[in-house]
Order: structure tokens, then C-alpha cells, then sequence
């Protein structure tokens, strides 16, 4: 999804995993949430942090967009006919953003089978995050079993042209963590 962000880091990732895993097809849907603004990292006025995790809803929360995400998810889904959406929100080692919990995804859910021709005539569409509840570190885990170089994804909001990691905003700092927390090398590309 090109929403605006600050970078095609995380798109060409994107691209980069789906030919890795012969994904039989991939779209990059454009929507630009940097007409509202409103986050870091769809306004570059608002410096992203790179001081830690604070509480509260960090500036690199972007306005509705797990919504916006899962509703053009749920548009495709139901022109295919799946039966499932999957999301790889987490509610563990997360900035607390409040479109990652458990909760929203459950009433996403409960709207996407009040709102959908599928659904009305008996097929429902469940959303699943499989990483909802985990640990970065067993993410990281998981990621080398299923055969993902973490090295091909991306994680910083705000990465250098070359798509590598900053290494100091919130994102960085909470994968690293999990690297460390699972003991492996961490094979991010970061520019420093």
C-alpha cells in the first residue's frame, strides 16, 4: 500500500517478499493519506521521534489507516472470495497504536460481516493476525522457520533512499530488542 508515507522502502520490500514466495499476485494500491497528515510519517513536518518509546499514541500513529488498510483488504477479498484477511498487527512490543489491538480487530471484523454482500448471503470473512499476540523475538523466530530473510523487510519509519534502517526511531529500536531477546544475528541493513 503506497498511503504516502515518507518511503517506498516498505513498498519495494513488499514487492521483493511476494516475488521471494511466488505470491500469485501482489498490487500496490495508491491512497495518499499525506493530504491529511496528522503522523510522522505521512507529514514531514512532524519529526519522527528517535528519543524511545514514551507512552501514550506516538505522532507515528497514522489516522485510521489499519482501517483504510483493512477496507480496501476486505473490498479484494470479497471480489475474490476469500474467506479470509490477515494482518500482521501486534499488540505485545508495539508503539501503542490503538488500531493494533485485539479489540479493533474483532469489531472490524463484526463490521465486515454486517457490511458485505458475502457475508449477507452466508459467507463471512474472518480477520486474522497471526502476530497479534507475540513477542518481536518470537516473530523473529518465526520469520527464519518460515524461510523470511528478515534482511528483505522493512520496519523504520524512516529509512535512507537505499531502504536502510535509521536504527534510532521506535521501529528500530523494538526490532532490535527482538533480535536480541531471541538471541539471533540481527541482519537488518541499517545506514549507520
Amino acid at each position: 500500500m503506497d498511503y504516502g508515507q515518507r518511503h517506498g522502502a516498505e513498498i519495494e520490500a513488499a514487492k521483493r517478499v511476494a516475488r521471494r514466495f511466488a505470491a500469485v499476485e501482489h498490487r500496490v494500491v495508491k491512497i495518499d493519506l499525506a493530504q491529511f497528515g496528522g503522523s510522522a510519517l505521512t507529514d514531514r513536518k512532524i519529526e519522527v521521534p528517535s528519543a524511545g518509546v514514551k507512552g501514550g499514541i506516538p505522532v507515528t500513529y497514522v489516522p485510521a489507516r489499519n482501517s483504510i488498510l483493512l477496507s480496501l483488504a476486505l473490498a479484494w477479498a470479497e471480489i475474490l472470495q476469500a474467506q479470509h484477511i490477515f494482518i500482521g498487527a501486534n499488540a505485545v512490543d508495539y508503539s501503542g497504536y490503538p488500531d493494533c489491538r485485539p479489540e479493533y480487530l474483532k469489531a472490524f471484523e463484526a463490521m465486515a460481516n454486517l457490511a458485505t454482500k458475502a457475508a449477507v448471503e452466508g459467507r463471512r470473512i474472518e480477520v486474522r493476525a497471526p502476530l497479534i499476540d507475540l513477542p518481536k523475538a518470537q516473530i523473529v523466530k518465526l520469520a527464519l522457520e518460515l524461510g523470511v530473510d528478515p534482511a528483505e523487510t522493512v520496519t523504520c519509519y524512516q529509512p535512507d533512499p537505499e531502504g536502510r534502517a535509521c536504527g534510532v526511531c521506535d521501529a528500530c529500536r523494538i526490532r532490535k530488542a527482538g533480535f536480541k531477546d531471541a538471541g539471533v544475528p540481527d541482519t537488518t541493513r541499517y545506514a549507520k
